[in-house]
């Protein structure tokens, strides 16, 4: 299988879509509007977003290296294909749009990480804690 990519770039010459071998281990993880990972020029990794599934293509040399995950949906793409001729502009840049925010960022380390929370639990039941207010039993 071969996936048709968008390279993450504001880049006007590179508003284009490129092809990619879909790895045999991957086949099952990629979808339509998957942030992939592929080898790209001069830069050893490009993140890129997938256009489209095909079969095959005479284009495609290089594999697609990691999926990072899949946020987009279809509609989504079919909706940053329309705001890009619509409005003259860069496919990824419509696509960056539709991110969530913190996750635009193409340097990984620089993204918003999941938070964690501490909290603090009771031991006793509501039902015993509104007992003993009642009792007036907690007077500190």
């Amino acid at each position: 299988m071969v996936a048709e990519v968008i390279v993450n770039t504001t880049a006007k010459q590179l508003n284009k879509t490129f092809d990619y071998i879909i790895p045999k281990g991957l086949e099952k993880e990629i979808k339509i509007g998957s942030r992939v990972f592929v080898p790209f020029g001069n830069k050893k990794v490009q993140e890129a977003f997938v256009i489209s599934l095909n079969k095959e293509s005479k284009y495609a040399i290089k594999e697609i290296i990691k999926v990072e995950d899949n946020i987009l949906s279809c509609e989504n793409i079919e909706m940053a294909k329309l705001m890009a001729r619509r409005y003259f502009c860069n496919m990824s840049d419509c696509i960056k749009l539709m991110l969530p925010p913190g996750d635009k960022s193409k340097n990984i380390d620089n993204r918003i990480k999941e938070k964690l929370g501490n909290f603090i639990y009771l031991k006793k039941d509501m039902k015993e804690i509104d007992i003993a207010i009642e009792a007036r039993e907690n007077k500190k």
